[in-house]
């Protein structure tokens, strides 16, 4: 159910940054069940920063090996990769990361339709394409990888 997922979301996001948006994401999808076409970019970029805080990239100045800050960071395929290979001690959280990766961050264009954080993010896909469906599975699955954030 959606409001567990909810729950489970707001039980392990960071307090100060995250929880008041999420809050008003949850009235806003009760009152207005619709809604999910304007959550779905917020529940996207939440699934990236949530991952991004189980890396070496959150939190702090990046650098490089030579002690260089890094001023790009790591996003979408590069971020998962990365999350990947610096998380290799937690088998179970690297196995949801390759199932998110396949489901959420294929390439795409601005001729691909598809409802992945490509599309979405980039503005290839038009809104009235979400679903319903697929917005609570996305709030599923960013429920389940939660335990493992970092906030």
């Amino acid at each position: 159910m959606i409001i567990d997922d909810f729950k489970e979301i707001e039980r392990f996001t960071y307090s100060k940054n995250w929880l008041p948006d999420w809050e008003i994401v949850v009235q806003i999808y009760e009152k207005f069940p619709d809604s999910y076409s304007v959550l779905t970019p917020f529940a996207y970029t939440y699934l990236e920063e949530l991952i991004r805080s189980t890396t070496s990239q959150y939190g702090t100045v990046a650098v490089d090996e030579n002690g260089e800050r890094i001023k790009k960071r790591c996003v979408n395929e590069s971020l998962i990769k990365l999350a990947i290979s610096e998380n290799r001690d937690t088998p179970e959280y690297v196995k949801l990361l390759n199932s998110i990766k396949k489901k959420y961050y294929k390439p795409s264009s601005e001729f691909d339709k598809g409802d992945n954080r490509h599309s979405t993010l980039h503005g290839y896909m038009h809104p009235d394409s979400w679903t319903k469906e697929s917005f609570e599975e996305l709030i599923h699955d960013i429920a389940t990888l939660s335990k493992y954030s970092r906030f």
